[in-house]
């Protein structure tokens, strides 16, 4: 074999391997960088009728990370809101729609709907503090006026 030949086949085999362990890096590197961004991108505020019901406060979250995140808690002024799963407010209580954990994968939207029946501390025009609590121990906040 003249030298000519040797150097070609040893130049496309080192091209060959560098190639194949460029890759295998890359996917090493993929799993270890992935993180979960949530972001509430909007927060639409429905006024209970006067007297009763409650104020609805419609959030729509979007998982723009690289990872799935889970939404474990949801709070109102800093105050952890319960009970889960129900539709509505009893008197001078806050609950939503969320269930104990909500998982959102990438480029996953959800809503959470939070319900307000607090007339003694809260009134048209108060702005809240919505905060969710995700698994990965990041907050998430969203500042709402009441109408």
């Amino acid at each position: 074999m003249s030298p000519v030949i040797a150097t070609v086949i040893l130049v496309a085999v080192a091209i060959t391997v560098s190639v194949a362990v460029a890759y295998w890096m890359g996917g090493i590197a993929g799993q270890y960088t992935k993180f979960e961004k949530v972001e509430i991108q909007s927060a639409i505020v429905t006024k209970p009728p006067t007297g009763s019901g409650n104020w609805t406060i419609q959030l729509k979250v979007k998982n723009t990370g690289t990872a799935t995140a889970t939404l474990i808690s949801a709070f109102v002024n800093n105050i952890e809101v319960s009970p889960y799963d129900i539709t509505f407010a009893l008197a001078g209580q806050i609950a939503t729609n969320q269930t104990t954990s909500t998982s959102i994968t990438s480029g996953g939207s959800f809503v959470i709907n939070v319900y307000i029946n607090n007339y003694s501390t809260l009134s048209s025009g108060t702005t809240v503090n919505i905060k969710l609590h995700s698994a990965g121990g990041m907050d998430y906040i969203k500042l709402v006026e009441l109408i």
